[in-house]
């Protein structure tokens, strides 16, 4: 989505009516007016086209992904920059420009350019026989052909025929499984071969305070993995263990991994959490980093109801309890200062940036926090101070360095910690750190009075080049993001 209000370029999505071609500017006006039909066969009608715009859309997008591509390269070269390493941080622009992560917009960017191999795919695509996820498990399942094979492949399904029409995911996927074999049977063995080294294992939260934890495995060690946790809980089981098979298998594997039957004991687990939530059964829900927010009372009963945290007798164990004070600003409920248990700067200051950032900085990255950055490089007289660091996942802050980019500390009436990151392009997004437990709605161009709090998570706005930093949550032409209290997978 473009930003307003800037200086106009030629051939920018911006410019209205330029030479009499509509903007993208003009076909969002005008599909906006155009009001929900009457009787419920032309509102199936309307629902099959609006799905259609939205695959138009996204072939769109994914044109001007590889246009854009190839412009940043150009200015780079121009620049001197190697070629192995044109090309940097373009991805991160275009997930910026989409609301995504870095990680997805480093995927949409590798569909773009592979649909311009695969013509037949794309028109389907353009015209909305195939949505933008299917488009990817088409493009996805010849990754591992070459160029050539690949244009078969794509020629062999000829989805813009409608080949695919019907077809579920799982139909599809076989479908482009069958004709990549088809045409090279070495590769496809050779993907599965190396797909082993791509082994590892994931956190992402679940609803109810739980989470998934899923290992990506081969599959003669998956399904003996999986094999070993069942003989375990049939052996409980005929022990008259009341738990279900499930929950033993689910107990059986966190023992074994952690070495403890809770599985918790020796892991700071950071909880966050207000002190009337803590001692006066408040009902203010509690944060873990790295995970989320939890109801108040699971807080209080992990920490303080030792008894109840495990499932059985044998698994409960004691926990130790230390409580570090955090304190906030008033207005705005930005951390400011916090307890430390030690003196040396560096570990207390990771400590503080890890509870206040939750998740990398990024707008739209809910990646966890790996590096602990100066948000003005020291270099360039940044200080090692909690006002000039932030926390980034190793992607962005890698992105961050590459030339072009820019950040700098913000002090914005009423915000918490605030940070502006420029882009190659001139456009400066805003993040703003996300509320500790406590902090609620407040509006954030004149904070309410009392004990009211901003809850944006994150918040992000864009400017094209030329525009001032926003000020004020009411100026012109802004983009705001209201977004997460924890990852999302």
């Amino acid at each position: 989505m473009e930003a307003a209000g800037a200086a106009a370029e030629p051939g920018d999505g911006t410019v209205a009516g330029h030479c009499g071609v509509p903007t993208v500017s003009d076909v969002l006006a005008l599909l906006g007016r155009v009001p929900v039909a009457s009787g419920g066969a032309g509102m199936i009608d309307q629902l099959r086209q609006l799905e259609d715009v939205k695959s138009l859309a996204g072939a769109r997008q994914a044109e001007t992904a590889v246009a854009f591509d190839g412009f940043q390269r150009r200015v780079q070269a121009a620049a001197g920059v190697p070629a192995e390493e044109q090309g940097a941080g373009v991805a991160a622009q275009i997930a910026l420009a989409r609301r995504e992560s870095p990680a997805k917009g480093g995927r949409l960017l590798g569909l773009a350019k592979a649909l311009t191999g695969m013509p037949r795919t794309f028109a389907a695509f353009r015209s909305g026989q195939l949505n933008e996820w299917r488009t990817t498990l088409v493009v996805k399942e010849t990754a591992c052909l070459t160029v050539e094979d690949r244009a078969a492949v794509d020629e062999e399904l000829a989805a813009d025929t409608g080949a695919l029409d019907g077809a579920g995911d799982r139909a599809i996927i076989n479908a482009v499984r069958t004709a990549a074999y088809r045409r090279d049977p070495r590769s496809i063995a050779r993907r599965a071969a190396h797909a082993v080294t791509e082994r590892t294992v994931s956190l992402r939260p679940a609803p109810d305070a739980m989470t998934y934890l899923t290992a990506l495995l081969p599959a003669a060690q998956g399904v003996a993995a999986y094999a070993a946790l069942v003989r375990e809980a049939d052996a409980a089981r005929s022990g008259a263990d009341e738990r279900s098979r499930g929950q033993v298998m689910a107990d059986t594997l966190v023992e074994r991994v952690t070495g403890t039957a809770g599985g918790i004991t020796g892991i700071d687990l950071q909880v966050v959490m207000t002190d009337r939530a803590l001692f006066q059964g408040d009902s203010e829900p509690a944060r873990i980093p790295g995970y989320g927010i939890i109801p108040a009372e699971t807080a209080r009963t992990l920490l303080l109801d030792p008894e109840r945290a495990g499932t059985e007798a044998h698994d409960r164990q004691d926990l130790v309890l230390w409580i570090r004070r955090l304190y906030t600003t008033p207005g705005t409920g930005e951390l400011v200062a916090m307890d430390s248990r030690g003196r040396l700067l560096p570990a207390g200051l990771r400590r503080f940036l890890q509870v206040r950032d939750d998740t990398c900085r990024t707008p739209y990255c809910d990646a966890p926090i790996r590096h602990h950055d100066h948000i003005l490089g020291w270099a360039e007289g940044g200080t090692t101070t909690t006002e000039n660091g932030q926390g980034l996942c190793e992607a962005c802050n890698h992105t961050k360095e590459t030339p072009g980019w820019s950040a700098k500390p913000l002090r914005l009436p009423g915000l918490r910690h605030t940070v502006q990151t420029r882009t190659p392009t001139g456009h400066t997004y805003h993040s703003t750190a996300p509320p500790l437990p406590g902090n609620w709605l407040a509006s954030a161009a004149a904070p309410m009075s009392g004990r009211s709090r901003d809850i944006a998570a994150k918040r992000g706005t864009t400017a094209r080049s030329g525009a001032p930093p926003p000020e004020h949550a009411a100026a012109k032409n802004q983009v705001r993001v209201l977004g997460r209290a924890g990852p999302a997978g």
